[in-house]
């Protein structure tokens, strides 16, 4: 079987999102699946952290770069002597016409909810490309049993063409050190015990939520938001200022992966309030690493957390000050326990079933050909 992937979201240099689940399971398809033959399709020339070419894992790299999904990549498709038999695209967008049976992933469709919070050219271009490409496509995968309902209601879809295929996220392995928790605290301003927040600085995040609800507590704790600006984040700072925790709230931007393991395991808890998630890789790396986990009773977090999280509503600024205070008064014994059952949940998840899932789907449409 010869299967063609759309690589660009992976061929980044920091991945989170969608490039973080595209590059984790094209690496796993790599290993996995020495049987079949690969072309990985770029605009690009592949970076030095994706799997190296070899015999049935081939790159082809070829522009114009420009609208790359509605002509170059179609064009490619259309005129190479060997085409795949199946092509799959990890992002939101398919190429705009393709000769063989095209397969897409959905993240989550919080740009359907709440247009408002998006630029309307990157709205337009959003929802009008991810539509040509869901109508397109012979088959979704999609990352939660939410997001599965999502695409379901919004696209009027039979449930048999979407299939969910839950992440995995990265076993962080560190070594511990606490000289190198105090450097990395020390790096970063943090000068008391810590709250932590790890992901893109947006709306859906909750971020103004969450700072609201760590004014209410009384304590000497600070608030440590780690990640990069995405769009609308300029009124988080601004509420920051109006709730005078200049002190109290530290901004560390886009962390790498060296420093996220003592970030995460200096914290008193990881919070994660966000309004809507496709998934939320950042829970169960920080359960992973034994850390407690107040995050979010909405969307897909339920689904990710299981048992093994403490939750609040994100709409209820207070609800989400009492899980973090809550947290914070567990006895050991409950503390313990609440971070055996993280350990618990993160194995039901991995990046290797999720290439298994997505393979098996490959080869369900190999098969009808």
């Amino acid at each position: 079987m010869k299967i063609g992937i759309d690589v660009n979201e992976a061929n980044q240099e920091n991945k989170v999102g969608v490039g973080q689940f595209a590059f984790s399971v094209i690496s796993e398809l790599e290993k996995q699946d020495k049987a079949n033959s690969y072309f990985l399709y770029l605009k690009e020339k592949p970076r030095l952290d994706l799997a190296k070419p070899r015999n049935g894992w081939k790159y082809l790299v070829f522009g114009p770069k420009k609208y790359w999904t509605q002509f170059a990549l179609p064009f490619r498709l259309f005129t190479q002597k060997e085409k795949p038999d199946v092509f799959f695209s990890p992002s939101h967008y398919g190429p705009r016409f393709s000769p063989v049976p095209t397969i897409v992933s959905l993240m989550d469709l919080w740009h359907h909810r709440h247009p408002e919070q998006f630029d309307k050219k990157d709205l337009f271009q959003l929802t009008n490309w991810e539509s040509y490409s869901v109508n397109k496509a012979s088959h979704i995968i999609t990352i939660s049993e939410f997001s599965k309902r999502e695409i379901l209601d919004i696209y009027k879809l039979p449930e048999n063409k979407v299939t969910v295929s839950y992440p995995g996220y990265t076993n962080i392995k560190y070594q511990k050190s606490n000289i190198k928790n105090k450097e990395i605290k020390k790096k970063y301003g943090i000068e008391n015990d810590y709250f932590l927040y790890i992901g893109t600085l947006q709306p859906k995040k909750n971020i103004e939520g969450l700072i609201k609800a760590f004014g209410l507590l009384n304590s000497n704790l600070q608030l440590v938001i780690a990640g990069k600006k995405g769009w609308l984040f300029e009124q988080i700072f601004e509420l920051v200022k109006e709730l005078k925790l200049e002190n109290k709230v530290i901004f560390t931007g886009f962390i790498n992966e060296e420093d996220k393991p003592y970030l995460i395991t200096g914290a008193k808890a990881f919070v994660f309030p966000s309004f809507y998630e496709g998934f939320g890789i950042p829970v169960l790396e920080s359960m992973s690493l034994g850390v407690p986990v107040v995050t979010s009773n909405q969307a897909s977090l339920p689904e990710v957390g299981g048992e093994a999280a403490i939750y609040c509503d994100p709409y209820d600024i207070k609800s989400i000050a009492s899980a973090m205070e809550r947290v914070l008064k567990l006895n050991q014994k409950d503390k313990d326990e609440i971070i055996r059952l993280g350990f618990e949940q993160g194995k039901k998840f991995s990046w290797e079933n999720c290439a298994r899932k997505i393979l098996d789907v490959f080869e369900k449409y190999d098969e009808k050909n």
